[in-house]
């Protein structure tokens, strides 16, 4: 906090429980409108767990984590080159907005190793002027930072003052990719590591094989909530597939409604299935017989 208030860019990282540890800060920095980035290469919980990877803290990451009525934008890289891309991209994103930014990752991703071409940097002229910092009042007025508002007027206007910032956020820092979904019949959701092997699992369909696009969201939060659902009202059948036991499912939900039925197929604590088993997934959806996974009730 103290480094970001000076006007330091400024990075912390953990995986999961050292992640839980550091709420009460993340909600300080969102209070303050302070910028950071914080990386969670996510394990295999609840409690102390393992170290093998998982994706069960989606809920912790997009839904505020600590405490208070905030919102920290979420990015989910699926792999080297993008978690080089998005690392610059979360810093301007932190900058732009005055606000922490989460990169959330597994443990996959945490010991992978890649080829990367760092992108060029952003021109600084180009963020806002950091005209906030505590730097020493020295030729000007002093300035202060608090996350204590005591006054409740005073709390609730600058709760608004948020919720206008996280609003811009919402409708101008939306990211996905979308692979072969305009004619696919299904559509499997999925990110980070996950997305991998579902796309490796499309393959292994092959050209002759069922009509399965892909749809990974990269921003987290804001979640591509429209993008997803245009989609739902053109195919037959959605598909989540994801490290844990539905909380990717919950936002799919929300986009998706009952405009196309929801499959889904969680894998918690840390196991990682291969493309062949999220093939056979893929077949059990097309038959809709819930061999594998299970329909969602909407």
């Amino acid at each position: 906090l103290g480094a970001a208030a000076a006007g330091a860019r400024v990075m912390t990282s953990s995986s999961s429980p050292g992640i839980s540890l550091k709420q009460e800060g993340i909600s300080y920095m969102a209070g303050m409108e302070l910028p950071g980035v914080i990386v969670n290469t996510m394990r295999g919980g609840p409690g102390l767990g393992n170290i093998a990877p998982s994706a069960a803290d989606y809920f912790q990451a997009t839904r505020g984590g600590g405490h208070g009525d905030y919102r920290t934008p979420v990015l989910a890289p699926s792999g080297c080159q993008e978690l080089a891309e998005l690392t610059f991209l979360a810093f301007e994103l932190a900058d732009r907005y005055r606000n922490p930014v989460m990169i959330v990752g597994d443990g996959i991703m945490g010991q992978m190793m890649e080829p990367v071409v760092f992108p060029d940097p952003i021109d600084p002229k180009d963020l806002p002027e950091k005209d906030w910092i505590l730097t020493g009042c020295k030729g000007r007025a002093p300035r202060a930072m608090f996350s204590m508002i005591l006054d409740v007027n005073k709390m609730y206007k600058h709760n608004l003052k948020l919720q206008e910032k996280y609003e811009l956020i919402a409708a101008q820092e939306v990211r996905y990719e979308a692979l072969g979904v305009e004619e696919a019949e299904i559509i499997i959701v999925a990110y980070g590591t996950a997305a991998r092997i579902a796309e490796s699992a499309i393959e292994e369909l092959g050209p002759n094989g069922l009509s399965v696009g892909l749809f990974r969201p990269i921003t987290l939060w804001p979640f591509p909530v429209k993008p997803l659902r245009r989609l739902a009202e053109k195919a037959s059948k959605i598909a989540v597939f994801e490290f844990s036991t539905g909380q990717l499912l919950e936002d799919v939900i929300i986009s998706v409604g009952e405009r196309a039925p929801i499959y889904f197929y969680g894998i918690p604590g840390g196991v990682v299935p291969t493309p062949a088993e999220i093939a056979d997934f893929m077949r059990s959806v097309d038959r809709g017989d819930g061999t594998i996974g299970r329909r969602i009730e909407v």
